[in-house]
């Protein structure tokens, strides 16, 4: 088997799926030095920017760069061939020896670098998946994409509101919903509240020095919001990387935001930033009204839950977010939000399609 000094893989990875990353490994393989240049359109929907990140993160031994080509493709017209290796070149302009591929214009393209042409799995038998079929059916070519993309496509619904309005029971209920579906479903995951974690732990410390210490006792500094919200996010996004098409968080940063006002009187900036760059999908509103409050020691706002519930449905109105509010007995609650989730994951994901080949 030839060894090549420098190799080359070049594709839209619109979006990458295990066959590109089968088509990488394979050159890196057969390469001392392997760059994989990504290519993408202006009018695609996945960034480029983002497409490097991914493939970098997955194949940390080779080069990534990027591309912007906005020129439509014609593998019978050789000015187009010319336009096309023009921006080819501009990114890679080391000497290639070989070009990897699995498509039908490989021999052209290594023609073109003056490298040889390797041709790696064309009928798709290791992996029987394409970009176009991500594209199509996210859901059905799931196990197909790696951790980062995953991350970028799954559907991110939170489920928010006062105190002891059934928000936890919710989000773990609609987990247990999806993964009873079977398939990718089974790995839906649920994002606990790390809010409450970092509350136990407070009130922990404090009886550790007084031992007789109640939760009405425990004080919130502002600062300490930024730190609850960042953890969010961050189990999340980790979440986000191993789970099914849809993912359910008990709370999110949107929501601590109502929490700072609740504690502390007034907003805080710096969780409203790292709010502002969430990748939430849909909120789940569990309204008061309807629901006992249960006093469980980390709770005192009963009086407050007519207010916090306005404020939620207020500033999720205001921000634009798309919101659903639950009323009702449990059972009620969980057909409605089921309903919310199906429609939004039936929606699909609007990846546009790349620019057409003219034939």
């Amino acid at each position: 088997m030839n060894t090549y000094r420098h190799g080359l893989v070049l594709g839209k990875f619109y979006p990458p799926h295990a066959g590109h990353h089968h088509l990488v490994r394979t050159a890196a393989d057969r390469c001392e030095r392997l760059t994989v240049l990504v290519c993408a359109s202006s009018v695609e929907t996945i960034p480029l920017a983002e497409r490097v990140r991914w493939m970098r993160e997955v194949h940390a031994d080779v080069r990534v760069v990027g591309a912007v080509d906005d020129i439509p493709m014609d593998l019978n017209d050789p000015d187009i061939w010319e336009a096309h290796m023009a921006v080819f070149r501009a990114a890679v302009p080391e000497p290639v020896d070989a070009v990897f591929t699995s498509e039908p214009y490989g021999e052209e393209l290594g023609r073109r670098f003056g490298a040889a042409s390797v041709c790696v799995d064309p009928d798709r038998t290791v992996f029987p998946v394409s970009g176009t079929a991500v594209r199509k059916d996210p859901v059905g070519c799931w196990d197909f994409l790696a951790p980062p993309v995953r991350a970028a496509l799954v559907r991110r619904v939170v489920v928010l509101g006062a105190e002891s309005t059934g928000t936890t029971t919710m989000a773990w209920a609609l987990a247990e919903h999806y993964r009873g579906r079977g398939g990718v479903w089974t790995r839906t995951r649920c994002v606990p509240e790390y809010g409450r974690e970092f509350s136990e732990h407070k009130l922990v410390e404090l009886r550790a020095r007084r031992p007789e210490a109640g939760w009405d006792e425990v004080r919130f500094t502002s600062e300490e919001f930024p730190l609850i919200a960042r953890r969010q996010t961050e189990q999340e996004d980790e979440a986000a990387r191993a789970g099914s098409p849809v993912l359910f968080c008990d709370t999110d940063a949107f929501a601590t935001t109502i929490w700072h006002e609740r504690y502390l009187g007034g907003p805080n900036a710096d969780v409203a930033r790292i709010a502002a760059r969430g990748q939430q999908h849909l909120w789940l509103l569990t309204d008061h009204r309807g629901v006992d409050f249960e006093d469980d020691g980390l709770r005192d706002g009963e009086h407050l839950r007519p207010w916090m519930t306005a404020r939620f449905a207020a500033r999720l109105a205001r921000t634009g977010r798309r919101t659903v509010v639950l009323q009702g007995p449990h059972e009620q609650r969980l057909a409605t939000a089921v309903a919310a989730v199906d429609q939004l994951v039936g929606e699909g994901w609007d990846l546009a399609e790349p620019l057409p080949e003219q034939r």
